[in-house]
């Protein structure tokens, strides 16, 4: 990934905010046919480990947990991105020596796959990421809801992933790399008519970007 210093995000606690909470992954692995992604919720643990350690589950049918098993694998967690116009800078009156850009947050969690292919271990996980996305509902649903027998029909299915991370690399471009004037005019921009959703969260990660803003070409 090409990442200019200004870009670049170091914070521990924004990393792991980020993969938290967008936790659908584009896993990137090489087998046979190449480059493959696959597209897997991961639970983030940071206890687990030196930069903690990735979890999730696929199909048994996905030859990934076999395939990949043992070899380096690349997770992307995508991030707040938006869209950004020429027009929200203030400096466009001035000189009009301005273009559109488009803004992102994203976090590569590089390491190795494990494949965990044990019924208790992943019923234990399963929960977790239930009991986790359930809980700001009204009326969570539990695994615990479903019948035991459909429950071990459909571990059956499903087998393990673990990814030890070994390495975590972030890019916030929030419009660091413009003047304090512009990047209010873009954060105002973004926030106009957005009560929610992702414009709404790029505007605050340009309010407070958490890397040194610097004026560089993006």
């Amino acid at each position: 990934m090409y990442l200019p210093p200004h870009f670049e995000q170091h914070d521990p606690a924004a990393l792991h905010a980020l993969m938290r909470e967008h936790p659908l992954a584009a896993l990137v692995s090489s087998g046979p046919g190449g480059l493959t992604a696959d597209h897997v919720p991961l639970q983030f643990d940071p206890a687990a480990g030196e930069y903690g350690t990735l979890l999730g589950h696929v199909a048994r049918a996905n030859p990934l947990w076999r395939v990949a098993a043992g070899t380096p694998v690349l997770a992307l967690f995508s991030g707040p991105q938006a869209y950004v116009s020429p027009s929200w800078y203030p400096s466009k009156a001035a000189a009009h020596k301005v273009v559109p850009t488009w803004n992102y947050a994203v976090v590569h969690a590089h390491g190795v796959l494990e494949a965990v292919d044990d019924a208790p271990w992943l019923r234990a996980l399963v929960g977790r990421l239930t009991d986790h996305h359930e809980a700001p509902r009204p009326a969570p649903w539990s695994v615990d809801d479903a019948p035991a027998d459909y429950i071990q029909q459909m571990l059956r299915a499903i087998v393990g992933i673990r990814i030890p991370v070994t390495r975590l690399v972030g890019k916030w471009k929030v419009s660091q790399n413009r003047s304090q004037a512009d990047r209010l005019g873009v954060a105002a921009g973004l926030a106009a008519g957005a009560d929610v959703g992702e414009p709404l969260a790029m505007a605050n990660l340009v309010r407070h970007p958490l890397t040194p803003p610097t004026e560089e070409p993006s």
